[in-house]
């Protein structure tokens, strides 16, 4: 016999919309073989039917012959050899009526009867399971999206353990509820085998013991191809007792299982988080707006496929696509007082879709897996070494290391501001590598925001300028812009700032970065504040990319050191030397991820203290202007923005402001 198709009861717990899918074929061949079923037993009852009439009919028959001999016929003399005709007819009939009368009982036993319990049996306990699975599907969602609700800052501990109770017996009732109806599809594969041929193998006995015993009509090649038939049901019936007990001791199996499997959000003080996937599927809560203050989440499974994050509501066939992930960014957001929501944006910064996982490790792994696949690791030839590689990279011990730069033999050359030599500027060759203790101080604290949002607020009202996207300003700005003669902008995400001891290298950069980005991964931030860079030959501004005010300034002759990282080239770093109000100097670093290469603001930044230096001496300034090209307005345009053709924007690149 060939394979019988079979659901996995191992994933019943999931509930994968490809489990779902596979179970609505399952339902879609039940419901087709419950009809072909009610028609069969139609047909067969009809048979069953002309069965018994055709015993009453020679019951009937065989009274009516004995009866002719009571007829009072006028012209009825010389009947006797008649009358003993129809005695013997009639007996003849009567034996004849016997044998229909046991075909009868025959077919009653074993044809009508198989089919109805069949019928009444398999058929309509699939049909009972199926509601009782439905119906605790329906509760699981129900207290799902009950435990979705609950709030994240007044967290009531009581209320979250009903609540986390609650969908626990709802998920153990579901559990058991799809195993026995799983289970009661896999079985009805192997019954309706049995159930088609059972009724015809009793049919067929029963006509060829009808024959034989009226007339020896059949041959004995029918016995032998009723045996074969008989010992093929047989062989089906073995096989279904041994995977109905197969399947009996796996369910058991799966039902004792740890508790944790069906409480969410189990392990909250130290999950398992994977930082490494490049790839992520499961369920999660799709945030929709329904009006201009109304919103819905909708609970859908959610899978990557490459660089796609795709959605596939239960009962589908296939996923659509929700969002490209190559280059965006993922940050942990706070959203209608929900735990565990993130939002992804775009990689032009715009806000994309929002989420909410389940527990806090789908919800770290997710956050983990979208930043793993917006950097393109699924591209290189070994993805999973390569999400290794960048997760070490950023959870390196926060313990001090001989140097950052120890690690990279070859690397390109830092941009070191304190050394010019005919108009260029060059690294630092004469620093040795210092002591990560040398250049920053251990313990120094890490600041996450550039800007806290009461000092933005009080810019605000103070009348903060703002920077326009078009290259326009205000008024009181005007006039510094236009003698600006270089203005260019990145879109930079701030990861973080820290107080240095040294700027006489670029290892103090590298040494930050470092300590930034594992510090981020050891407490799990992944919020990064998104702001315009404005790198001008006077200072660099931080604007805000939605209400343009100026989030912090600094003049571009305190800028002593910047550098771009050897590995990752989106991310940049500078340092700003600055005097306090007391006298006292001091120097931090700041770390930031462009959408762009690091390099190209370093060559803005470096351009920008050339113009600075060449202002000083008209004639430098003036070679300088020569050796650089200009825009339109005589203003600086860095290299390889424009087309030397038709001055469009190459793919990719920042336009100017």
């Amino acid at each position: 016999m060939p394979a019988v198709d079979k659901l996995l009861l191992e994933e019943a717990l999931q509930d994968s919309p490809q489990t779902r899918s596979l179970l609505s074929v399952f339902e879609e061949d039940a419901g087709t073989l419950t009809e072909y079923t009610n028609q069969l037993l139609q047909a067969m009852q009809r048979v069953y039917g002309a069965q018994n009439e055709m015993c009453l009919a020679t019951q009937q028959l065989s009274k009516q012959l004995l009866a002719y001999e009571k007829q009072h016929f006028a012209l009825g003399k010389g009947d006797e050899e008649v009358i003993s005709t129809l005695h013997y007819f009639s007996k003849v009939v009567d034996e004849l009526n016997i044998l229909h009368s046991e075909l009868a009982k025959q077919l009653a036993d074993t044809m009508v009867l198989p089919i109805i319990q069949f019928r009444e049996k398999d058929l309509t306990e699939v049909s009972t399971l199926k509601d009782l699975f439905g119906l605790a599907s329906n509760e699981h969602d129900v207290s799902m999206a009950k435990y979705s609700r609950l709030p994240k800052r007044k967290e009531n501990e009581k209320l979250k353990a009903e609540v986390a109770k609650e969908v626990a017996n709802a998920r153990r009732k579901q559990h058991l509820s799809s195993l026995q109806y799983y289970c009661a599809l896999n079985a009805l594969q192997y019954r309706k085998r049995v159930a088609m041929m059972e009724p015809m193998l009793g049919y067929t006995r029963g006509q060829i013991n009808f024959f034989k015993k009226g007339a020896e009509m059949f041959s004995k090649r029918m016995d032998s191809f009723l045996s074969s038939v008989s010992d093929m049901v047989q062989s089906i019936q073995g096989e279904l007792d041994a995977e109905a007990e197969k399947m009996r001791v796996s369910q058991q199996d799966l039902i004792a299982v740890n508790e944790s499997v069906y409480t969410p959000d189990s392990d909250v003080t130290s999950p398992a988080i994977n930082r490494n996937l490049i790839q992520k599927a499961g369920y999660l809560n799709l945030r929709n707006k329904t009006g201009l203050v109304t919103t819905t989440w909708e609970r859908l499974y959610f899978f990557t496929q490459g660089g796609n994050l795709m959605c596939q509501p239960r009962g589908a066939v296939a996923g659509g696509l929700i969002q490209d992930l190559d280059n965006c960014s993922v940050m942990a957001v706070d959203c209608e007082d929900r735990r565990y929501c993130f939002q992804i944006s775009t990689p032009t910064g715009k806000a994309g879709i929002t989420l909410q996982a389940e527990s806090k490790k789908e919800y770290e792994e997710w956050i983990c897996a979208i930043n793993n696949i917006s950097r393109q690791i699924y591209l290189t030839d070994n993805p999973e070494a390569a999400a290794i590689k960048l997760n070490q990279t950023a959870l390196q011990a926060v313990t001090p290391i001989t140097s950052f730069g120890k690690k990279h033999e070859v690397h390109h050359p830092s941009q070191n501001v304190k050394n010019m030599e005919n108009d260029k500027i060059i690294p630092n060759e004469s620093a040795g590598i210092q002591e990560s203790t040398q250049l920053i101080a251990p313990g120094t604290p890490i600041q996450f925001d550039i800007v806290l949002p009461a000092t933005e607020f009080l810019d605000q009202n103070r009348g903060g300028r703002r920077a326009n996207p078009f290259g326009e300003s205000e008024d009181s700005s005007k006039d510094e812009e236009e003698d600006s003669l270089l203005q260019q902008m990145f879109v930079v995400r701030f990861l973080g700032s820290m107080a240095v001891q040294s700027d006489e290298t670029s290892e103090v950069i590298y040494e930050a970065m470092r300590q930034v980005l594992a510090a981020r991964a050891i407490h799990n931030i992944f919020r990064m504040t998104e702001s315009h860079l404005m790198v001008t030959s006077r200072n660099l501004r931080l604007i805000d990319p939605q209400t343009q005010v100026t989030r912090t300034s600094f003049d571009l002759a305190t800028v002593t050191q910047f550098a771009a990282h050897q590995d990752n080239r989106r991310l940049i770093g500078f340092v700003v030397h600055l005097r306090e109000t007391l006298g006292e100097e001091s120097m931090s670093a700041y770390v930031f991820e462009s959408n762009t290469e690091g390099e190209k603001i370093c060559y803005a930044i470096s351009l920008g203290k050339e113009i600075i230096e060449a202002q000083k001496d008209p004639e430098a300034l003036a070679q300088l202007m020569k050796s650089v090209p200009l825009t339109n307005d005589g203003k600086f345009m860095l290299l390889n923005d424009y087309s030397e053709e038709d001055g469009t924007l190459h793919e990719g690149e920042e336009s100017e402001a």
